[in-house]
């Protein structure tokens, strides 16, 4: 039987509405990631101003945090690699 692989962290897809505040962590090591630990040493607040949806970090590796930008997937040489990576069998 093959060995199973653990599943990636993926992004959190949030829609948010004006009138909103988040409190996201942005060390990348608060247990609750993207959710901000009371104790947080790099704390973002996000006073949301329109509708729209964010990409938000659970892995804690992005460079952006508390913003997605990719890290938790490897890197992909092309558009179609990086589209391959959404499927089971890619």
């Amino acid at each position: 039987m093959p060995e199973s692989q653990p599943s990636p962290i993926l992004p959190e897809v949030r829609l948010v509405r004006p009138g909103e505040h988040l409190l996201l962590c942005g060390c990348g090591r608060c247990p609750q990631r993207p959710e901000a630990a009371p104790d947080c040493p790099n704390l973002k607040r996000l006073d949301i101003r329109r509708e729209q949806r964010l990409l938000l970090c659970r892995c804690g590796r992005s460079a952006d945090l508390p913003h997605c930008d990719g890290s938790h997937a490897p890197p992909a040489p092309g558009w179609r690699a990086k589209w391959r990576r959404f499927w089971k069998d890619g």
